[in-house]
């Protein structure tokens, strides 16, 4: 029997493969396909343009996300700090990584714990919606929730990533039941988010059917977590089980609009290989509310907390240079500027 890698040994194996191996989809996120309208004349001023937004009573100062990825370990402590210290200095939200570890082994819990150097900041708590199969239930959440007085809770949702992993968590069935019932009984707003492989507009009816308050469609075309499972087998039919989806999944862009025609005003957050503002202004003229990355932030936050700032400041003045030169002084604009490639 293969022997299962304690969780904080698969944290630290997931922060060293996601810095150091190629693990991309084999698809793009179709962010590719659409173009803004170049505005020779926009008649507004760089310095003076709104991108500020509120979203579940915090203020952001521009539609950015620093997605969910780690905690449980030492290294995962460190970029955490430096992540959320950078999202405090501007003004983003943040989400961390799934908790279970640190429900399972307390200790591990200041791993997760950022609300000491970010006590602003729209912070969400993680855990994986299947553990709701596996001996959790509403109090997990909430526990998850108060461990780092997060302001709402993401449900991550990875059946794949399940499906290839040595010993993964398989059994899916009446997930959705229990999803409702965390809905109703937690005292914040819940979350979906897949992991990297989009959401169906069927999928996206059972969530809001379900009462979340947001949908984080984590579409195909960044961070393939198949990949990742590909690296971390531990024989070669686990290896060239998960190699098999690397190009699975639905591309972010179409994700995005899923969820839109399936629920126009559910919340959605878009990731999955959104890599400077230029992305996140797309994803917001596709529909979504907030644009989420987590390979760009997690490699600058591996430097230095002042690295990640420069990336925080430089994904900000990208989304800025592309609402300045589309002709829109909001946000609420960029749907009109944007065109998709014949």
């Amino acid at each position: 029997m293969t022997k299962v890698a304690p969780i904080d040994q698969r944290k630290a194996d997931h922060i060293k493969i996601n810095l150091e191996q190629d693990v991309r989809s084999a698809l793009t996120t179709g962010l590719e396909n659409y173009y803004f309208i170049h505005e020779a004349l926009p008649e507004l001023d760089l310095n003076r343009l709104d991108t500020s937004l509120s979203l579940f009573g915090k203020t952001l100062a521009f539609p950015t996300l620093v997605s969910s990825m780690t905690g449980g370990t030492d290294e995962a402590e460190t970029i955490n700090l430096r992540l959320a210290e950078a999202a405090q200095e501007c003004g983003v939200a943040m989400g961390v990584g799934s908790q279970r570890a640190a429900i399972e082994h307390p200790e591990q819990a200041r791993t997760f714990q950022v609300r000491r150097v970010a006590p602003d900041i729209l912070l969400f708590a993680n855990l994986g919606a299947v553990q709701l199969n596996y001996g959790y239930g509403v109090d997990q959440c909430r526990r998850a929730v108060e461990m780092i007085q997060a302001d709402a809770l993401y449900l991550h949702i990875n059946p794949l990533q399940e499906a290839v992993q040595d010993a993964g968590d398989t059994n899916w069935v009446g997930i959705a039941k229990k999803i409702e019932e965390v809905c109703k009984k937690l005292e914040v707003p819940v979350i979906a988010k897949e992991v990297g492989w989009g959401f169906a507009e069927k999928t996206a009816k059972v969530l809001a059917d379900c009462g979340v308050q947001a949908i984080d469609v984590a579409g195909a075309g960044g961070t393939s977590w198949s990949q990742v499972e590909m690296h971390r087998a531990p024989d070669e039919f686990t290896r060239k089980l998960a190699a098999t989806f690397v190009g699975w999944g639905i591309p972010t862009a179409e994700a995005i609009q899923n969820v839109k025609r399936a629920i126009p005003e559910m919340t959605i957050f878009a990731s999955g290989g959104l890599k400077d503002g230029l992305d996140i202004a797309k994803c917001i003229a596709l529909g979504a509310t907030l644009g989420g990355m987590a390979g760009e932030f997690l490699k600058a936050a591996a430097i230095s907390t002042e690295r990640a700032v420069e990336m925080m400041k430089l994904t900000k003045r990208q989304i800025e240079v592309t609402m300045f030169t589309s002709g829109a002084d909001r946000l609420q604009e960029l749907p009109e500027k944007i065109i998709k490639k014949e």
